[in-house]
């Protein structure tokens, strides 16, 4: 993405508030004439009150001054005020939009998107970008209107000497330019190593209890210190090119202005012109300095926020691959069978997980699916509420294909339970109605008493009310899957997902679970994926999946008959579970 496109991108997001910089427009201009006319003072303060002693002049200037400061200050608060809200509303805009396209975005971006790292660009990068957006526009409408009414007043007086301590400005042009694409390169760097930092404290933070488990504490010091040191260099290369280019502006500044002294001096040496006209020009001419000066600053920080913006339009460009079609259909409620046509699946193009898998499954029926692991069970339901889109086939409701169904009524149809448990740090009552908000009391505590959840949940200090932690850390793996349950029987969806649900529990949370999930399964149309074939034996049908394949289904007594690969796994699992019970026992 070039530069001209960057900001003609920042400049869309500028346009609906055009009211508020018109105004803040308008008192820019004032604050310039302002300074402009502080320039312009100076000579008849000098020639008509200190040379001439005119007692009316003494009384009009200082008026007049008292005036422009008045205007300036005014006009600078009202400026600051409507510019700063137009920023930060322009950076608010942004991190909705950021925000709002990440959640349109399919779980593949996901999968291959560090969590750090899109934190990073949606709190670090866009701050970036509000200097480029919020502090330059200020500054470059604000310096520029001053810059032209100074020199207004530096023609007005001596357009000759003016040519003159002009000629030094194409000279700032020169490390203006080098320093912006230095600043550019740098602040790219750093944003990416902000990002690696951010990826690094997510997964340590998150991963607390396996680094102090493993005694890892002084590695990922180590790690994290090799990051910031990284960092800590950016930053000061980004501060050692900051802090050259003002005083190299101040310098070539002041060859103008010792020029400027040597010819304006001669001049009123000779009679050729008057102190207050002279001194006029220079004030002029060193309030000009300043705002250059600010200009080759905040040039900094557009290259920063140029940085920033192709970094988050990185993410804003990112196509939507799963979304609605332009005559996607609503649809209906369940009715008949859920049926896979010839449907194969790649994560990546050419390795398919799935193989032309064929299936129908009536409304009501439990499907089981078992394999071992990688066989492609759980990406199987994962297609289901499109998750991920089918590579190739079919998935039909009714005989109408996913593909053509609005993700909305094909998802809102849909309740899942997985092994990773999902809770928010939030209320009890806030996760069990998440899938449902407007839900009375009553119908969220029958959902508690449904899925055996009431018997913690009243121990809580404030029950119902109680803050259970990020991803429910205070709860223990039963009580948070208990609560998932709850969520999924007050949703009160026609099918559901439920993918290794128990695999993860001690045997007396998985006996309060699997009471649970059989309220939960009444009535519902039920996809089981287990690794536990204790758990799907009562299953209407159960399908065997192997290399992305169906190699068997069946019920479980047909499947055992066959001698294929289900009664593998049930020996297999049987002989594991008796040698745990002879461990147990010794």
């Amino acid at each position: 993405m070039g530069d001209a496109q960057l900001y003609r991108l920042l400049l869309e997001k500028v346009k609906p508030h055009w009211t508020k910089l018109f105004w803040a427009m308008a008192m820019m201009v004032v604050m310039a004439g302002s300074t402009s006319g502080m320039a312009y003072v100076v000579k008849p303060v000098l020639d008509d009150i200190f040379l001439r002693q005119d007692e009316q002049m003494l009384l009009m200037v200082p008026l007049a001054l008292v005036i422009l400061y008045a205007a300036k200050g005014l006009c600078t608060y009202g400026q600051t005020y409507l510019m700063q809200w137009v920023g930060q509303r322009i950076i608010t805009d942004y991190r909705i939009e950021l925000y709002s396209h990440l959640q349109r975005l399919s779980l593949s971006y996901y999968d291959r998107t560090p969590t750090g790292e899109l934190m990073s660009r949606i709190t670090n990068d866009v701050n970036q970008i509000q200097g480029a957006v919020s502090n330059v526009i200020t500054g470059v409408l604000k310096d520029l209107f001053t810059i032209i009414g100074l020199l207004c007043v530096l023609f007005y007086r001596d357009w000759f000497l003016a040519i003159f301590a002009l000629a030094v400005f194409p000279l700032c042009s020169v490390p203006l330019v080098k320093f912006g694409r230095k600043l550019r390169k740098i602040s790219t760097h750093s944003q990416e190593t902000m990002a690696d930092v951010s990826v690094l404290l997510h997964e340590t933070i998150s991963g607390a209890r396996i680094v102090k488990g493993f005694c890892r504490e002084e590695h990922e010091i180590s790690r994290f210190s090799k990051h910031a040191w990284r960092l800590f260099g950016l930053r000061m290369k980004d501060v050692k090119v900051r802090a050259i280019s003002s005083p190299l502006m101040e310098f070539l500044g002041g060859l103008g202005v010792a020029g400027i002294i040597l010819y304006g001096g001669y001049s009123v040496i000779n009679g050729h012109s008057t102190a207050g006209t002279f001194f006029s020009f220079l004030a002029a001419l060193i309030l000009l300095y300043e705002p250059v000066k600010k200009l080759t600053q905040l040039n900094n920080d557009v290259q920063n926020g140029l940085a920033a913006a192709v970094r988050v339009y990185k993410i804003l460009d990112e196509p939507v691959e799963i979304h609605d079609n332009h005559d996607a259909v609503t649809l209906d409620p369940l009715q008949k069978s859920i049926e896979f046509k010839e449907l194969c699946f790649a994560y990546r193009k050419g390795e398919y997980v799935l193989n032309d898998i064929n299936l129908k499954v009536p409304v009501g029926d439990v499907l089981a699916l078992v394999g071992t692991s990688g066989g492609g069970k759980t990406t199987l339901v994962n297609l289901l509420p499109r998750f991920y889109e089918a590579t190739k086939g079919a998935i039909c409701f009714d005989g109408v294909d996913i593909k053509n169904a609005t993700l909305e009524s094909l998802r809102s149809q849909i309740a899942i339970v997985t092994q990773q448990t999902i809770l928010f740090n939030d209320t009890v009552r806030a996760n069990i109605s998440y899938g449902r908000p407007d839900a009375s009391g009553e119908e969220i505590r029958r959902a508690a008493e449904a899925a055996y959840a009431m018997d913690f949940i009243t121990e809580m200090p404030q029950g119902f009310d109680t803050i259970i932690g990020e991803g429910g850390v205070l709860l223990s793996g039963g009580q948070r899957q208990r609560l998932s349950i709850a969520r999924a029987l007050l949703a009160d969806r026609p099918l559901l997902i439920l993918d290794e649900a128990t695999s993860a529990l001690d045997t007396e949370s998985e006996l309060f679970v699997q009471k649970a999930l059989e309220n939960l399964m009444k009535g519902r149309t039920t996809f089981v994926v287990a690794h536990r074939l204790s758990t799907i034996q009562r299953a209407d049908n159960i399908v065997v999946l192997a290399g992305g394949r169906i190699v068997e289904q069946g019920n479980h007594n047909d499947l055992l008959k066959l001698e294929g690969h289900y009664h593998k796994l049930h020996q297999m699992q049987f002989t594991v579970d008796q040698g745990l019970e002879a461990s147990v026992g010794a």
